[in-house]
């Protein structure tokens, strides 16, 4: 295998017209780095002809590496793939659309020998119409809040990585947007500089309004996954107790007024009472399945390490 310095990872979807331009910058700023490096771009079904102007720099520069999908998968598919095969020490993650500026690669890499794992770049100053900052705001301070993890930006494509941190995340879905939350739920150290973020030349976005909720619900997945996929009953155990002694408490009451001589018969709050009871054994049976799945999976878990005496010998 290669042992390179920095890998670059592309994840790209029709953007033919930006690719030349985007090679070119990046030579320019790896070769004044002075470092080993690949190219590592990763088609996911484009049908401009990105593939075929890829594998035409290939053919010219040994330092572009080119995966295509048959068809497309995804931004954390494209991620998942590159993260795979990537060679170098460090991972560079950006898009191919020239809003993320090369340049400030150096920066990154910089930030990251200070002893972080992922540095993340923030879009500080965006080119962006309204319709996509403000919600995009909003968004990152909700995610900031619920993760712990104090980032201005989580979406921003260009990121640095310590090759461990890209060997142990598992991305999927679009799990892509929390990458950063990700590796702070593992242990890694994440933070952020301010980097330059370019209008858009060429092509249009790829992503709609739709991807704000479906952002919303996969932070949810997110918060479950890093905090409760070890101990489902934690989760759903602690809603069916609060939705059990809810409806406890509920028909108690019932019971009360039934012996103060009050007919129940017309009282909708009797079939509040029994649902809240009945949800209640739900969840926790859920949390009990989840806790057998759980037991059974975690007998072969291996756990990411920072450091093993045995491999210094």
């Amino acid at each position: 295998m290669k042992n390179l310095d920095i890998s670059v990872v592309i994840a790209l979807y029709d953007e033919v017209e930006s690719l030349a331009e985007l090679h070119r910058q990046l030579t320019e700023t790896l070769s004044e780095m002075r470092v080993s490096y690949e190219l590592l771009f990763i088609d996911d079904g484009s049908r401009d002809g990105s593939d075929r102007l890829l594998i035409n720099l290939a053919q010219r520069d040994s330092h572009v590496q080119l995966l295509s999908f048959r068809r497309n998968h995804g931004k954390s598919a494209a991620l998942s793939v590159g993260f795979r095969e990537a060679q170098g020490d460090i991972v560079i993650t950006m898009d191919a659309d020239l809003q993320d500026n090369p340049a400030e690669i150096p920066a990154l890499v910089s930030k990251l020998n200070e002893g972080w794992d992922l540095v993340s770049g923030w879009k500080k100053k965006r080119h962006d119409p309204l319709g996509k900052t403000i919600p995009s705001r909003f968004f990152n301070a909700v995610t900031s809040r619920v993760s712990g993890l104090k980032l201005h930006d989580f979406n921003c494509g260009l990121k640095a990585y310590r090759k461990s941190v890209v060997k142990d995340l598992f991305v999927y879905g679009e799990l892509h947007r929390f990458l950063p939350v990700l590796a702070h739920k593992m242990g890694y150290r994440c933070t952020e500089i301010p980097v330059v973020h370019r209008a858009r030349q060429f092509g249009v976005s790829k992503f709609g309004v739709r991807r704000f909720l479906n952002g919303f619900l996969d932070l949810l997945t997110v918060v479950y996954l890093s905090g409760f996929n070890r101990a489902p009953l934690h989760f759903f155990g602690t809603i069916g107790l609060l939705a059990g002694v809810a409806g406890l408490g509920v028909n108690g009451y019932l019971v009360v007024r039934k012996f103060m001589g009050e007919s129940l018969s017309n009282r909708p709050l009797l079939f509040l009472g029994v649902l809240l009871m009945v949800i209640g054994v739900q969840f926790f049976s859920f949390g009990l399945i989840g806790e057998m799945l759980t037991n059974h999976h975690e007998r072969n878990r291996d756990y990411p390490l920072k450091y093993d005496s045995r491999t210094q010998m």
